[in-house]
Parts: C-alpha cells; structure tokens; sequence
C-alpha cells in the first residue's frame, strides 16, 4: 500500500508540474504572435473545456479498464497535447494551440484522479490523509514547473517552444512510472468498503441530491473557479503593471506552493476539526487574499493574494474532495466522480476564458471583486450542509 501511494504521489508531482507549465507560458507564448490579449487565455481555457468533455469517457474507461490503463492514456494524451501546443506556438496558430489545449484535457482528467485513486489505496479511515499526501505531490510540481518555464523558454525560438517541448517529457515520465503501481479491483474495493460486489449502483441522480454530495460539489467549483478566475489572468496583470515577465514565474510559483504545502497537514485538521470546518476556513482565506489583491497592484501584493488564494483552494478542495469520496458505493465511482469533476472544470473552462477577456477590458481590481461573489457561494454551500447535519442530529 505504501509503495503504491509513494509512486502516485510521484505521479501527481510530475504530472501536476506539466499542468503548472501550461499555466505559466500559454497567456506569454500567445501574445507574442497574436494582437488580441484578450484571448490570450484561450488555449488554457480549451484545456478546461477538454477536461469537461473527456471526464465522463476517462472515468468510466478506469471502471472498466482498470486506473492503471486509464492514467497510462491520460499520460499519451498529454504527450500528444502538448506536441499540438508546441506547434501551433512554431507556427503562429492560436486554433491549433486551443486544439493542443483539448488533447490535454484528458490528460489533466486523469490527472484529477489520483486523488480519487488515492482513496482506494489506504483504509476508508485514512481518506482526507490520503488525498491530502497525494496532493503534497504539487509542492514538487510548484518547484519543477516553473523552474523549467524558467530554464526552457528562452532555448528555442519562438520563445517558450523549448517549454512545449519539455512537457512532452514530463508526461513520458508519468507514464512510466505509473506502469509500477497496483490498483486493488473493483472486487477488493468492495468488500473492503462492506459492499456486495454486485450490490446495484444507484442512479446519478439519486447520488447527486444528497446533501452532502451537492455542498461538496458546488465548494469544489468554487474554489477551482475562483483559483483559475485570478491565475488565468495573473500573467497579463502582472505584465500590464510594467513588472517583469519572471515576476509572472516567481508569483505563480508562491501561489503553487500556497496550493500544495498545507497538504502536509490537511488531512490531519480535518481529522481533527472536521471537514465542514477546514472548508469554512478555506473560503475564508480565499477572501483574505482577495482582500490583499484590492490593496494595490504592486509586487508584494501579488505575490501575498495569490499565495493565500493558493492556500484557501488547498483547504477548501482537499475538504470538499473528502467530502465526495462519503458520498458513493466503489460500483458507483465512475459517475459520481466524473459528475463532481465536470461540474468543477465547467466552471474552471467558464472562469478562465473569462479572466483574460475581464483582464484587458476592466483590469485586475474588478476581477478581484467579481471573485468575493463566487466565495460567497462556497460560504452559503457549507453553512447549508452545516445545517443540514444539525437538523439531522437533533432528529
């Protein structure tokens, strides 16, 4: 059980360290040959986009396949992707940059996974633990992701051609390693679960009005929305103040290590203060880094917004992830996850088409307001289910 999760949380690192790339060169490699700065978000957004059409197919594929030949694919895909990405920078074409960015959707798909993946690897006790170390895996991806950015952008002409080039082998990486890990079968997740393996699944519908599935679906769209709102646009924003492109790399960089680091201990406060509880924090701190970003528009503020936005997505996601995992039977996984997963990057693809278009045209402080209201949601979706379970335990 450890060797297998140690090898995911590599997975997750790696893999994870790709997507940080993607992030952190597309908005800069588009502007250099397309007039329109207003989209140059595009391709992340088509990524987005790619996730939420590739969800249900990739998830249900592990269902049957197995998670092993699913995150194999996944790692193909990314390979592909990024290729597309690579050549349509070469050749000046921003469709076929949005096409490499829906290739990669399923790669990141299966990225999303493994936290779901994690879960089925340790005891149903260890659950939020467990997708809280997978996660530490984007500490090491906040670190080689822009680190290579920063290597690479510059060694092939266009600029950040070299990048393209090596998230190609980043995703060969994964898919390497992702050949020495054993996934238990849908047999073993059962009767470790108390399930009967041929126990009926529920339909999606019935799985998705309760509570608790609804509450931790709308944090997760949330937070991700929010996270992707204020990180779509933060490359054009720092730029459009006149501070440096590598301001760009160093901010995503704290931001990525605010998503990642608290995963060291995540799981451990929502053992102990419970999941409604980290969640509430987590959208509180989300608005304290908006607060932080409205101070101003210099570099500390930057760098200060959006590692506490970094910080309130790790505690509100991992929380409404473990909130998920309570919330179907392992016959039932394939749906229910790839329901949360599109529901979240629908609202992710919708916030970062958004946030380049709402950068040009009303600039940083207004996207920053826009995002108190989508914090707020996450706020009126705990407090509910924080309800919902008291009137539970008085009845």
């Amino acid at each position: 059980m450890k060797r297998n999760l140690v090898l995911l949380i590599c997975c997750q690192a790696i893999g994870q360290s790709a997507n940080t790339m993607m992030f952190t060169a597309t908005a800069l490699s588009v502007i250099t040959f397309f007039p329109d700065r207003g989209l140059a978000t595009l391709p992340v957004t088509a990524q987005h986009l790619g996730v939420m059409l590739w969800v249900f197919p990739a998830a249900l594929l592990m269902q049957r396949q197995g998670r092993r030949f699913g995150f194999r694919l996944g790692s193909v895909f990314g390979m592909a992707g990024a290729s597309t990405c690579g050549a349509g920078l070469y050749w000046g074409s921003l469709p076929l940059m949005c096409a490499g960015g829906l290739i990669l959707g399923y790669a990141v798909a299966s990225l999303q996974m493994y936290r779901f993946a994690a879960v089925e690897l340790v005891p149903s006790g260890y659950r939020a633990r467990a997708i809280s170390w997978v996660t530490t895996g984007g500490v090491v991806a906040g670190i080689i992701g822009p680190s290579v950015v920063q290597w690479s952008y510059d060694k092939l002409m266009p600029i950040y051609l070299g990048t393209y080039l090596a998230m190609i082998g980043v995703h060969a990486v994964v898919f390497t390693i992702m050949s020495f890990i054993r996934f238990p079968s849908m047999r073993e997740l059962a009767a470790s679960a108390g399930f009967a393996a041929d126990m009926p699944p529920r339909s999606l519908r019935e799985i998705a009005s309760q509570p608790r599935y609804a509450a931790a679906v709308i944090a997760a769209m949330v937070a991700f929305g929010t996270m992707s709102f204020l990180m779509g646009a933060l490359p054009l924003a720092i730029v459009g103040c006149g501070l440096p492109h590598t301001e760009a790399h160093w901010v995503i960089f704290l931001h990525v290590m605010g998503m990642f680091v608290p995963s060291f201990f995540t799981g451990s406060l929502i053992g102990r203060f419970g999941v409604l509880a980290v969640m509430a924090w987590g959208a509180g701190i989300l608005l304290t880094g908006v607060s932080v970003a409205l101070l101003g528009t210099e570099a500390w503020n930057f760098r200060i917004a959006l590692t506490l936005n970094g910080v309130g997505w790790n505690f509100l996601f991992i929380g409404a992830t473990s909130l998920v995992t309570t919330c179907y039977r392992p016959s039932e996984r394939g749906k229910a996850q790839a329901l949360n997963d599109f529901l979240v990057f629908g609202t992710t693809a919708t916030a970062s088409f958004l946030a380049g278009f709402l950068q040009e045209r009303l600039g940083w402080l207004p996207l920053n307001q826009a995002s108190i209201m989508l914090i707020m949601v996450a706020v009126m979706a705990v407090t509910w289910l924080w309800v919902q379970q008291r009137q539970v335990v008085r009845a």
